[in-house]
């Protein structure tokens, strides 16, 4: 047997380093992780963190911890419309906003801002759960957005109207001023109950509420709570006039930089927060209602609802005619969904 001499085994050991360590590199290179901007315009502590949290969790799952998720709560990139703007230029990858607030890039979703379209919390998760629904609304934003796409719907519960006053019936919101969503939905429906509409950024209704620009806005309890909106406008008034509905959104910069594998890591996990954001953003407001409740908030639950039905239910079909044919086809599909 010939034995290599102590040169050539050197020489051998440093050609496995070698080896190795090319190895190791290419290794590292295929599974570089890459992190992704979330924005939203609400605190962690709300449904748009749960959201968020889902997400993120089910995408590293997949993607084996090489997509991670930084998100950004408290518009940290800004107030919803101007984070609509920043993401169909590809400076935010992923982002939460209202439906509402989607109107400003796509008219046509104020149709999820009709009120009294969504008859209880049941009806609305079942809508939401919808593979209809979700489809219509994906294809009208296919059709009217440029620049951004929609991955998922979810949703922050139903909207209630806040102030210093209790609101029992329609005829209290006489001349009132609300802080409503800049939204042809809001700016038909309040001034049919006789009340009068402002608008401004959602960062500034504490301070309206406080000083009296406004006296009344609307949203949901666990915002309402997660905001201190309750110091400056102790009573909750249950309405449940509107769904607090959301779009979960994708840059099409992004969208198009990514891999058919890893474009479906995206897509799955959005379905997850699809199918368990709702059941929990829910969790969340009766959490903090009774939270609210314990402090001293009063809610004033016996609201008669009859009044605000029979005043909205003949501007719906109006509404989602005016808004367009996408508008009026998803809220027959709400309609019909029991």
């Amino acid at each position: 047997m010939k034995f290599l001499s102590n040169t050539s085994l050197t020489k051998v050991f440093l050609c496995l380093g070698l080896l190795s360590t090319a190895t190791l590199f290419t290794s590292a290179n295929a599974q570089e992780v890459k992190h992704f901007s979330f924005g939203y315009d609400q605190p962690h502590t709300t449904g748009y963190g749960v959201a968020g949290d889902i997400f993120a969790a089910k995408l590293s799952e997949l993607s084996k911890g090489t997509f991670l998720i930084d998100q950004f709560p408290g518009a940290q990139l800004g107030q919803e419309p101007q984070a609509l703007q920043k993401i169909r230029t590809g400076d935010i990858d992923f982002l939460i906003t209202s439906t509402a607030n989607a109107s400003t890039v796509s008219p046509q979703s104020g149709v999820m801002s009709l009120h009294y379209i969504f008859r209880s919390e049941d009806h609305l998760m079942k809508v939401l759960a919808d593979p209809g629904v979700t489809k219509s609304m994906r294809d009208m934003f296919e059709e009217t957005v440029k620049g951004a796409h929609m991955l998922t719907l979810a949703t922050l519960g139903l909207r209630n109207l806040y102030g210093k006053k209790e609101i029992h019936k329609v005829d209290d919101l006489k001349g009132v001023k609300i802080r409503v969503q800049a939204t042809a939905t809001e700016d038909t429906m309040f001034p049919a109950y006789g009340s009068q509409t402002v608008h401004m950024p959602f960062g500034d209704v504490y301070t309206a509420l406080q000083t009296g620009v406004v006296e009344m806005a609307e949203n949901g309890v666990n915002v309402y709570q997660s905001n201190k909106h309750y110091e400056a406008a102790p009573i909750m008034s249950i309405t449940e006039h509107e769904a607090n509905n959301s779009v979960l959104w994708i840059s099409d910069k992004l969208w198009s930089s990514l891999t058919p594998q890893q474009k479906e890591w995206v897509q799955k996990s959005a379905e997850e927060v699809g199918r368990n954001q709702p059941l929990k953003a829910f969790g969340l407001e009766h959490d903090s209602q009774a939270k609210l409740e314990k402090m001293g908030v009063r809610f004033v639950k016996d609201v008669q609802k009859d009044g605000f039905v029979k005043v909205a239910e003949p501007l719906q079909n109006k509404i989602a005619k005016d808004l367009g044919p996408s508008a009026v086809k998803i809220l027959a599909q709400i309609r019909n969904i029991k």
